[in-house]
């Protein structure tokens, strides 16, 4: 070629100069409203609602059992001794569930569902039957907990059982 002449570039077949462009345009002007979708922009919420955590049901119980020892203490002054210790494990086992879910455990605890009997041996055998079914909840929260929940979740099935041996 002679100098000062610019060679001239002849396209391929079927792909022209301007056809390249608009499918650059539209591949840039595809990849700059993908991430609007995200904004929900364009669309719907992409992302669920978050689950509640599996040992939420077991923290919320631990502070219906610890809320249901206190009133029956109050109730029974005699058994006092005997109960309140039970009502503060209760209380640090929420505490405690409460920092692994990643909560904060509410300031006043739910009441619990009917108030003490005046007959003491009711009141015992009412909390044992509460404790039953909280040691069983705790033992099935175990058996489905991951290795780092199990041990937490362990030490409050086996303190609900020695619960009930206090109580007897």
């Amino acid at each position: 070629m002679a100098r000062g002449r610019t060679a001239q570039r002849i396209p391929a077949p079927g792909h022209s100069r301007r056809g390249l462009l608009r499918a650059g345009g539209l591949l840039a002007l595809g990849a700059a409203a993908a991430p609007l979708a995200g904004c929900d922009l364009l669309g719907g919420d992409d992302e669920a609602p978050k689950a509640p955590d599996p040992l939420r049901p077991l923290l919320d119980e631990a502070l219906t059992l610890a809320t249901a020892y206190q009133d029956a203490a109050t109730a029974h002054p005699d058994l006092a001794a005997r109960l309140t210790p039970i009502a503060e494990a209760h209380r640090a086992h929420a505490g405690e569930l409460a920092r692994l879910i990643g909560v904060t455990p509410p300031s006043s605890t739910p009441a619990p569902s009917g108030a003490p009997s005046t007959d003491p041996d009711a009141t015992l055998a009412d909390l044992r039957q509460r404790e039953r079914a909280g040691r069983d909840a705790a033992v099935a929260a175990c058996a489905s907990a991951p290795a780092e929940r199990a041990p937490l979740v362990g030490s409050i099935a086996a303190a609900r059982a020695t619960h009930l041996e206090a109580l007897k």
